[in-house]
């Protein structure tokens, strides 16, 4: 019996730093400092997370179950054994999924009222 995944709605609106760290986080499994570096790449150095806001975001996050620690390491002899690894959860996907819909909502409202730019 396959089990459901709790309602992703229940989360939203996600805080920006946890859209951005499920962000970084699609594509490959990260350690904390190369989120941060991902982030700040991503929007073009806009969005800088501190260790401390990285840090209680990701404890928030595997409490939530949208990540996980894991124990995979890219190249042992390239990393340092210190590193903590993360990786989104299929629940995570689906927050980051149902978030995306929710934002995209908002800039089809805000462009119908003429505050973005596209066709009203």
């Amino acid at each position: 019996m396959k089990e459901s995944l709790p309602d992703p709605s229940t989360l939203l609106p996600l805080p920006a730093a946890t859209f951005h760290i499920l962000m970084a986080l699609a594509g490959d499994d990260r350690h904390g400092y190369a989120i941060i570096q991902d982030v700040a790449a991503r929007t073009n150095g806009e969005l800088k997370l501190s260790a401390g806001t990285l840090y209680r975001s990701i404890q928030r996050m595997l409490e939530q179950g949208l990540i996980l620690e894991t124990s995979e390491r890219p190249d042992p002899e390239l990393d340092d054994e210190r590193r903590r690894y993360y990786r989104i959860t299929p629940f995570g996907v689906a927050v980051a999924r149902a978030e995306t819909r929710r934002i995209a909502q908002l800039l089809k409202l805000a462009q119908q009222s003429r505050f973005a730019p596209g066709r009203a």
